[in-house]
């Protein structure tokens, strides 16, 4: 077993893994550090934008920098949850039926353009990310961790989806954006692809799976004062209350502004989480749990312009007060 780590160490680590990522994905600091938190409070993300702006190719990276086992599945209209989860196949030799484990049972699974596929095939899944488990045919199999899953989808490729539903949204921790890259990133991307004389990149492994979970057990460490705390909570309360807002974050938004704030901080190798942690996730963690009016659709009102202007108008608690006691 992995000795426990200090979050200074975890601090460290998260560097490495960041500055070796960057090695294939180019000028996107902020979106891999969000993606790395998610690794850190052990959730769930949703990597959302056009196509061609290397979803798949950060999802890759992080298992290779973390030297976890990785699936991938292409969601299509006529995948089966089947083809997710696995089945049982009769073995003409034994006479017996002989389970096939699907891609979910690995350490990192990429969903490849999620909403592609159609609402049970999408609900396949539900069960595996929040109970990291699979039931099939009676039979409950567990994953081993650590298990993540990284899900894709375009949102600009409306015909022949199936949007996600609140509930499977609900089970993302956190939703990322990439966006387009600077002209002088885009330069360098393809110097770099120039230089290495082939189109794949391989990365050096920085942890394992072990220190990972070590990681995630260091994050759990870190302090949250009752005021941090509050202030979570009426950031989550006031997305109930927005007229804007038809459908506000449930207190697993909460739970999300908690986890995350704390990956934040070990991130930052400190050991309690400040308003400012708090803000830096707050989109990322509550924006897709929103549902804007239908009738504010037309007007372009965006849920991360909502969060944004929440935290513009709930008060914010004194950071001096972050700090444990005796600091």
């Amino acid at each position: 077993m992995m000795e426990s780590l200090t979050l200074q160490q975890v601090g460290s680590l998260a560097e490495k893994m960041l500055t070796e990522v960057e090695r294939a994905v180019v000028g996107k600091r902020p979106a891999l550090e969000l993606v790395l938190l998610g690794l850190l409070a052990d959730g769930h993300v949703l990597i959302e934008d056009v196509p061609g702006l290397a979803k798949t190719l950060i999802a890759r990276s992080f298992a290779q920098v973390s030297s976890l086992s990785f699936g991938r599945v292409q969601f299509t209209p006529d995948l089966l949850p089947s083809d997710v989860t696995g089945a049982s196949i009769y073995n003409q030799r034994s006479g017996e039926f002989e389970f096939r484990p699907g891609p979910v049972f690995t350490n990192l699974l990429l969903a490849d353009e999620i909403n592609r596929a159609t609402p049970k095939t999408q609900a396949a899944l539900l069960e595996a990310m929040q109970e990291r488990q699979v039931t099939i045919e009676g039979e409950t199999r567990r994953l081993d961790p650590p298990f993540l899953v990284l899900a894709t989808q375009n949102p600009i490729e409306y015909e022949g989806t199936y949007p996600l539903p609140e509930a499977q949204l609900d089970r993302f921790l956190l939703r990322v954006s990439v966006g387009y890259p600077e002209r002088g990133h885009e330069s360098e991307l393809l110097a770099r692809r120039g230089e290495r004389r082939q189109e794949r990149i391989d990365l050096d492994p920085v942890i394992d799976s072990a220190t990972l979970i070590a990681m995630q057990r260091a994050v759990e460490e870190v302090y949250v004062s009752d005021g941090v705390r509050d202030y979570m909570v009426d950031l989550v309360r006031a997305t109930r209350d927005d007229r804007r807002v038809q459908l506000g974050a449930s207190p697993r938004g909460s739970l999300a502004l908690f986890t995350l704030g704390r990956a934040q901080a070990a991130l930052l190798g400190r050991d309690f989480v400040t308003p400012d942690d708090v803000k830096s996730v707050a989109a990322p963690a509550l924006a897709h749990r929103l549902t804007i009016r239908p009738e504010l659709w037309v007007q372009r009102v965006s849920t991360e312009s909502v969060v944004r202007e929440i935290l513009q108008s709930v008060p914010t608690p004194d950071p001096e007060e972050a700090a444990p006691a005796g600091r």
